[in-house]
């Protein structure tokens, strides 16, 4: 076990507030169980520290659990709205509502572990990056869990989109991400895909606002069945993409 796991926390990340946003959508069958792994995470890693649940329209009650766990720890929350508007939207909601130095969204079944919160800190303070994606591509063991034929038409999605967004980012469409406070408040604001593409909108506006971007390998330790159908969605993604960057060519960022 290394040193970041078995210490609380470093002197660098000391003075920090990390905010930490859920999105979830009917996971009642985990919601449980992500609250209880990263919430202890959080309390033994970091001195100041928030958890943000964002329940985006969700009909199996998940969002209960979190209330429960709100109204016995001031640093867990719960957001929300009832009717389901698409992860972008609520990952936006939860990005909008923090109040962490640094912010961080991943999804409420831990697919890359919660040990890459720590890692995502550590590496953002050290190098001073305004953005941090996590890359599946940055290792060999980063998809070990995927078989190969997802694993192949995962590889090959991200490679047409990052050609077509004109990226040199190793995996843009990786659910762990990472902004300091600041920069993914304002970002956020000038948003407005709320479903599939939205991290690709983000990755253009930041790019457009000339902020700094570093990437992170992370690793599939945790992992459900994929909702990406690959030439539906690479057809989708790319309509969309071509009006995005349209929109975000004409944007005044502040």
């Amino acid at each position: 076990m290394t040193e970041w796991h078995t210490t609380r926390c470093i002197n660098l990340e000391a003075q920090l507030k990390v905010s930490l946003v859920i999105p979830m959508y009917n996971e009642s069958s985990i919601v449980r169980n992500a609250l209880e792994t990263y919430s202890s995470y959080m309390d033994k890693t970091f001195d100041d520290w928030e958890l943000i649940f964002v329940d985006d329209g969700s009909k199996d009650g998940c969002g209960k659990v979190i209330n429960e766990a709100s109204e016995k720890d001031a640093r867990i929350r719960l957001e929300g709205y009832e009717v389901n508007r698409g992860k972008g939207y609520a990952v936006k909601t939860g990005v909008l509502a923090s109040k962490g130095d640094i912010v961080i969204f991943t999804d409420c079944d831990n697919a890359y572990g919660e040990e890459t919160i720590g890692r995502a800190v550590e590496q953002m303070t050290s190098t001073g990056a305004d953005m941090l994606i996590g890359s599946r591509n940055l290792t060999k063991d980063g998809y070990e869990e995927y078989s190969f034929i997802r694993r192949f038409a995962s590889k090959l999605y991200i490679k047409v989109i990052c050609i077509f967004a004109g990226f040199k980012l190793s995996d843009s469409q990786c659910g762990f991400k990472g902004f300091k406070g600041e920069v993914g408040r304002k970002l956020f604001k000038y948003s407005e895909v709320e479903r599939f593409a939205f991290d690709l909108e983000i990755i253009l506006i930041a790019q457009k606002a000339g902020h700094t971007i570093t990437e992170m390998p992370v690793k599939v330790v945790n992992h459900r069945e994929s909702k990406v159908h690959l030439v539906r969605d690479t057809l989708k993604v790319l309509s969309d993409l071509r009006k995005m960057k349209k929109r975000i060519k004409k944007l005044e960022i502040a």
